[in-house]
Order: structure tokens, then C-alpha cells, then sequence
């Protein structure tokens, strides 16, 4: 039997994984095109997408280390005799102040000047010991210097919950890339690759030459695997997995191009037995993001299919940070579909996947509701109505959840004092079980608040709040539910008010549609 290819779980070198005969999906048609049509690029995707394995390859590429890419697209179309200088600028710790930010870029600096072999006058001079270092680098190999930042803005992503120390981060990333442009003439090629988009005027100072493939449809696959991916490079390593559950549980990304999966939940996918779980949730908890949706007091189901400007997502500054493009930028959210409004591009964006709707909504019920050890029963007490068809079970499993919510959560967490709080639970309840959802669902009459499907039943359901128990009355008369007709499935009308006061149901109402 053939031994199949080592996971590359965790490395991000692109030499260990070619010398050590670790699987690597070719990303070499595009590397080379990138650098044909271009010098300088920017390119911003979420955590785990494999961009450092991007830099790393980039590196051992325009260092002539021909060995490494035996077989690979590229090989006959390089010129390996002509090698380039490789200024590498890596942020892989964390800094938490002023002084350990300088630090880290010292420590950079010097990393570089030991692997080519050069001394700067000041290391502790940022700026001028990198203008140094590139026309060092020009002069001592006789060729223009290759500049690759990898996670170029984790100075600021990392201190977005201390304001002003992201701000002085902010400025010395200014210092560090405003030398890019100075020093042109002395330079091949630069990328630049981060998770985040901040505007240029905040960050890059001047180095407007930087051309941003994050949502260009020619690079969208340049990190992450493809649908052909998993079936040709992956295919012995997924045999027997239900492929249509893996689709729906990690594809789903879209830059504009073919969507793709996040290489990490592949990888682990595979390595744990092909157990379905969300692998790249784990590794990292968005507490800023939940600190973000109670400052807005946001309306959860929004999430579900969020209309925005392409300016809107398309960056953001520190001093005015808005939650929608965080969500894009960070991955918790992706481009379901685009659509021209006049002169303005708009995206309708949504979760990717399954892994992503399932784990964020779980995480938020303990921001939003303070349950912990009670969460888990009402899953399965709602999970256990809907799919029996069981309607007053459900409205038992709401009024009980309601119920037990601390009373301090609504008190000290301003999400909770507003009218769309109710909504929110229950959506991020239901979301949290994996059910198919549309919230603010279209029909020819208005938007339903939300619609759940579960075997053979469709549930519709409104929600008001202080009202006088017309939920219901709404859904019969707009005729929500006649969208529904004909498709063979049990309609259930379900009207539920809120009363703020009682913080619980005070109707619930429900008839077959």
C-alpha cells in the first residue's frame, strides 16, 4: 500500500515541508504570475490561511533554492541563476507595549542582518537601520532587494483592546513601511500580508504603490484549498469521508474568485479521524469582537445576511473601528454574493460555513445570556422540539431559558436593554445547533425575522417586543408563509412577544400554515 504524504500541521516553512516530504498543495502558478505582473502587493486574509507558508515560499523562491521546487509548476519557468536579497519581516510574538513593539522590530532587524550577513550603525533606529539594511543588501549582492512582511499589522491587531497602545503601534509600522517607497529603486519585489486592512493614510504613510489582491479574483485562491484541491492532492487522504458534509462544514470563503477552504480545518479534519468539529474556532476566542457587538448593542441576526458598501469592509481606522469590517477581515463572516447599487458596489455577507455559524453563535450565548452549564440542556431541549415538530415544547424551552438568565446579565451587559436582545438569543441559540436559518427571510410582502428549517418542518418565525401580541396576526396577514406552499413541508406560524419588564415571553402563539 502507497504511505500517503505527511500533514503539514503547523509548518509554515516551506523548505521543511518540500525536504521532509510533507504534502503541499502547488501554489506556484499563482506565486509566478504575481511576480510577472507586479512589484509591490498587499494581501489581507483571516488567521490560519496559510500566508506565512505564502512568505516562506516567496523566500526560498527569489533565494534560488531551486531543490525545494523540484517538480513544481514553476521549476522550468524560473531563472535560477539570478538570486535576490530577502529582507524578511516576521511578527509572530506578542507585544503589549510601547517598548516590547520597538523591541520586536529590533529583534527583526537584527535576525535579517545576521542571515545576510550585514551590521546596522543603530539597531535601535528602526527606520534608519532598515533604509540601511536594503541598500546594504543592493550593494553586497549586486541585486535589488525582495521585501516580504508577514502579519504586518499584528502590532496593532493585538492591542485593539488598549486603544492608545494600538495607536503607537500604529506609528511604528508607519516609521518601519514608509522606507518601502523611499528606498524603490533598490527593490525587486515587496508583499506585505495581514489579517487585517487599516487604511493606507493610517498605516502605510505615503506607500500608495502597494497594489491590495485581497478581493482580486485572479489571486482569491492563493491561500487555502480548492474544491479540486481536496479532490485530487487530498483525495487519498479524504477517502471515505462524506465530502458534501465537509463542504458544508469548512468551504465556503470567497474573495471574489472560487471559494476555498481554510487549510487548517482541512488538515486537522484529517488528522483527528475525520471528526467533524471546529478545528479553527479553537484557536483563537474573538473577546474583542463580543466587547465590539455589546458597545453596538447589534441585532445578531443581521449576521445572517448583512448588506455593506465595498468601502465599508474595505478597510477601517483605529479610532473609528466598526464591526462589520472586523468580521469580514478576521473571517467570521464572508462575501455570499456581490451586487451593484447604482455606482456602489455592495456585498451581502454571511457566514462561510457551518464551523463559523455554529461556534461564533455558541461562543456569543455566554456573552449574551451568562448561561454556561445550563446552555447545553436548552440546546438539546430546542433541538429535541424542532426536530418533533413539538411547538409547545419549544416555547417551554424558551420561557425556561429565558427564565434562568442571571439577572445581573441584563443589568451589566448593555446588550440586554434593548429590544433586539430578545432576537438575538434565540437566534444565536438556534444558529449554535447548526440548523439551516434565514433571518430577515424575503418574501413579496416583507421580511420574515426568521425561518427555520428542519426535516420536514418549516418554522416562521416573529418576534415582537412591548407590543400587544400581533406577532402572529403579522405573520397571517403579510401571508409570510406562502412562499412555503407546494413544497411538501409542514408549516408551523410561530408569534412570540417579548415583555422587557418580565424579561420573558408574555405570548406565544402558533397555528399550522
Amino acid at each position: 500500500m502507497t504511505r500517503l504524504a505527511k500533514l503539514p500541521i503547523g509548518i509554515q516553512t516551506f523548505a521543511k515541508i518540500r525536504e521532509d516530504d510533507y504534502l503541499y498543495v502547488d501554489k506556484t502558478p499563482l506565486i509566478y504570475t504575481l511576480i510577472e505582473e507586479g512589484n509591490y502587493y498587499f494581501l489581507a486574509r483571516p488567521r490560519r490561511f496559510g500566508k506565512s507558508l505564502l512568505i516562506s515560499t516567496l523566500q526560498a523562491l527569489f533565494e534560488g533554492r531551486k531543490e525545494l521546487f523540484e517538480g513544481l509548476y514553476i521549476e522550468d519557468k524560473w531563472d535560477w541563476q539570478t538570486t535576490y536579497p530577502v529582507i524578511k519581516l516576521s511578527f509572530g510574538g506578542v507585544a503589549r507595549s510601547l517598548e516590547d513593539m520597538k523591541q520586536d522590530v529590533v529583534n527583526i532587524l537584527e535576525e535579517n542582518q545576521r542571515r545576510l550577513g550585514l551590521t546596522c550603525k543603530n539597531s535601535q533606529d528602526i527606520g534608519g537601520c532598515f533604509k540601511q539594511l536594503i541598500w546594504d543588501a543592493h550593494q553586497k549582492y549586486g541585486q535589488r532587494v525582495v521585501v516580504l512582511v508577514d502579519e504586518y499589522d499584528k502590532l496593532i491587531v493585538d492591542n485593539l483592546d488598549q486603544i492608545e497602545v494600538a495607536k503607537k503601534g500604529r506609528e511604528v509600522l508607519k516609521d518601519l513601511y514608509s522606507i518601502i517607497k523611499d528606498s524603490d529603486e533598490f527593490i525587486k519585489f515587496a508583499l506585505l500580508t495581514g489579517v487585517s486592512k487599516f487604511s493606507k493614510v493610517s498605516v502605510f504613510s505615503g506607500l500608495n504603490n502597494l497594489k491590495d489582491i485581497s478581493l482580486d479574483s485572479r489571486y482569491a485562491t492563493l491561500c487555502g484549498y480548492t474544491q479540486h484541491d481536496l479532490e485530487t492532492v487530498f483525495a487519498e487522504h479524504l477517502r471515505g469521508a462524506d465530502m458534501a458534509k465537509v463542504r458544508q462544514w469548512y468551504n465556503g470563503y470567497n474573495f471574489l474568485g472560487d471559494r476555498v477552504y481554510n487549510p487548517f480545518d482541512i488538515l486537522l479534519f484529517i488528522d483527528s479521524g475525520m471528526i467533524f468539529d471546529n478545528y479553527w474556532f479553537a484557536t483563537g476566542t474573538p473577546t474583542f469582537l463580543i466587547k465590539l457587538i455589546q458597545k453596538n448593542d447589534y441585532y445578531i441576526p443581521k449576521l445572517d445576511n448583512l448588506r455593506v458598501s465595498k468601502s465599508l469592509i474595505d478597510s477601517y481606522d483605529i479610532e473609528d473601528i466598526e464591526l462589520e469590517p472586523i468580521l469580514f477581515q478576521s473571517g467570521y463572516l464572508t462575501i455570499g454574493r456581490q451586487e451593484n447599487v447604482g455606482a456602489v458596489t455592495m456585498y451581502i455577507l454571511n457566514f462561510p460555513n457551518l464551523e463559523t455559524r455554529y461556534s461564533f453563535n455558541d461562543f456569543l450565548l455566554r456573552h449574551l445570556t451568562g448561561q454556561d452549564a445550563e446552555k447545553a440542556e436548552f440546546q438539546t431541549q430546542i433541538y429535541s422540539a424542532l426536530s418533533g415538530a413539538d411547538v409547545l415544547a419549544f416555547k417551554q424551552a424558551l420561557t425556561s431559558l429565558f427564565a434562568s438568565i442571571p439577572y445581573n446579565n441584563y443589568v451589566n451587559n448593555t446588550i440586554g436593554s434593548y429590544e433586539g436582545y430578545y432576537a438575538s438569543v434565540i437566534y444565536a441559540y438556534l444558529a449554535s445547533l447548526g440548523l439551516d436559518l434565514t433571518a430577515e427571510d424575503a418574501t413579496s410582502k416583507g421580511r420574515i425575522d426568521l425561518t427555520v428549517k428542519l426535516g420536514n418542518s418549516v418554522y416562521i418565525i416573529e418576534f415582537k417586543v412591548d407590543g400587544e401580541g400581533r406577532a402572529l396576526e403579522q405573520i397571517k396577514a403579510r401571508g409570510y408563509h406562502h412562499k412555503f406552499h407546494g413544497t411538501g413541508k409542514d408549516i408551523y406560524l410561530i408569534g412570540i412577544d417579548f415583555d422587557s419588564e418580565q424579561r420573558n415571553i408574555a405570548g406565544f402563539e402558533w397555528e399550522k400554515g
